[in-house]
């Protein structure tokens, strides 16, 4: 029966997978990954032998139709990342408009994405909030800043490590100084650690001691 199956895979410990994503790793026709090597650790570690091809944001326009035309054809698929959900800042949206489209089914199946646990471990307010992930690198960036400056909504951003001196120094000037936040990073992994306190306390710290590995910025909404 042709399906795309968006299959979640762990943030950093490989036990946090479901059993129904691995029998679906399994019993695919394919595995669009967006880096087979990263993919392929994951595959060996639970003894998943089904083919791969590499399905990333830098051929995903190219790749589109050939994939469609593959699931018309009758197989199944299974679309997966390196990390947490697929389509949450990661490839992921385009494969599934254009299956939709073209009346192909989607099956997104529960399991890992970063920004869950980080919004949890914040403290802050969780029972209405925005998620922005990673913010424009240059144009549109301080419109965003300024739009968002007024969100009473507690807000999630993903953002790289030799950024995050920047960004929170932006949140600074855009949010105040003293705007609560929590940074969450290296999420299920050895080193994971979250930060909290205001915006100040927060970027001294990090400026300290310099951060490594995946970010995820809870920030208070405007009182």
């Amino acid at each position: 029966m042709a399906k795309l199956f968006i299959v979640p895979t762990p943030i950093g410990n490989l036990e946090d997978i479901t059993l129904r994503a691995l029998r679906v790793l399994k019993e695919v026709d394919l595995i669009l990954a967006e880096d087979t090597r990263t993919s392929g650790k994951l595959l060996q570690h639970y003894g998943i032998d089904t083919p791969m091809q590499s399905h990333h944001m830098h051929n995903e326009h190219k790749t589109v139709a050939g994939i469609v035309k593959r699931l018309q054809a009758g197989a199944a698929l299974a679309l997966i990342s390196d990390a947490g959900t697929p389509a949450i800042s990661d490839p992921g949206f385009l494969l599934t408009r254009a299956c939709l489209e073209h009346g192909i089914d989607v099956e997104c199946l529960p399991g890992a994405t970063a920004f869950v646990p980080a919004l949890v471990n914040s403290g802050l307010p969780n029972d209405r909030f925005v998620f922005e992930g990673f913010l424009p690198v240059k144009k549109g960036r301080q419109t965003r800043l300024k739009t968002l400056a007024g969100e009473a909504r507690t807000m999630v951003f993903y953002e790289s490590p030799h950024k995050l001196i920047k960004t929170l120094t932006q949140f600074a000037d855009y949010f105040g100084s003293d705007r609560i936040i929590s940074i969450s990073r290296e999420l299920s992994k050895i080193h994971e650690e979250t930060q909290r306190g205001t915006i100040t306390e927060v970027l001294q710290h990090y400026t300290d001691k310099p951060p490594k590995g995946e970010i995820v910025i809870v920030v208070a909404g405007k009182k």
